[in-house]
């Protein structure tokens, strides 16, 4: 159990409620009562939601060997970043693709990225763009690693389909 906070005589008080994926906000002069997810909660609903199956393979592979780092995959780029208001997951989609390609050596977390794409609604000829794109910026062997990695994913997609 986390300690409360007590943001003062002029805030609201915050401790755990009965249910240890939520916050509870009780402020001190209206009583009134919020419920807040927590990160890990809120991490875990949207890897779900925007990763699937390949986000919780990589939650899962984690678990033998580094599981306070699966906790942290889930808490601050998903339940934090990903939460954020601002740009949609469509968006921040493109910009993951666009960085992983750079980065030209996280193949393995660019195809995760290639299907999550896939999941929120772009398209294959949108990620193949944004991939060419980032020739400009990383150079032409990140774009065709990055390339190879979505050509692998779309074959996955279309045999699983099958």
């Amino acid at each position: 159990m986390r300690p409360a906070l007590d943001a003062g005589a002029a805030g609201p008080h915050l401790r755990f409620g009965a249910h240890p994926d939520a916050f509870v906000a009780i402020h001190p002069e209206t009583e009134l009562v919020m419920t807040e997810e927590s990160r890990l909660a809120r991490g875990k609903r949207i890897l779900s939601e925007i990763d699937g199956e390949a986000g919780e393979a990589v939650i899962a592979a984690l678990a033998d060997i580094a599981p306070d780092f699966a906790t942290y995959v889930m808490e601050y780029p998903f339940g934090d970043i990903y939460a954020r208001q601002g740009p949609g997951r469509r968006d921040r989609q493109i910009a993951t693709i666009a960085g992983l390609t750079a980065l030209g050596n996280a193949q393995p977390q660019l195809k995760v990225h290639i299907g999550a794409g896939l999941n929120v609604g772009l398209t294959r000829e949108e990620i193949v763009e944004v991939i060419m794109h980032m020739s400009v910026y990383a150079g032409f062997p990140a774009a065709l690693n990055g390339l190879f990695a979505a050509k692998e994913v779309f074959a996955q997609r279309d045999s699983d389909a099958a």
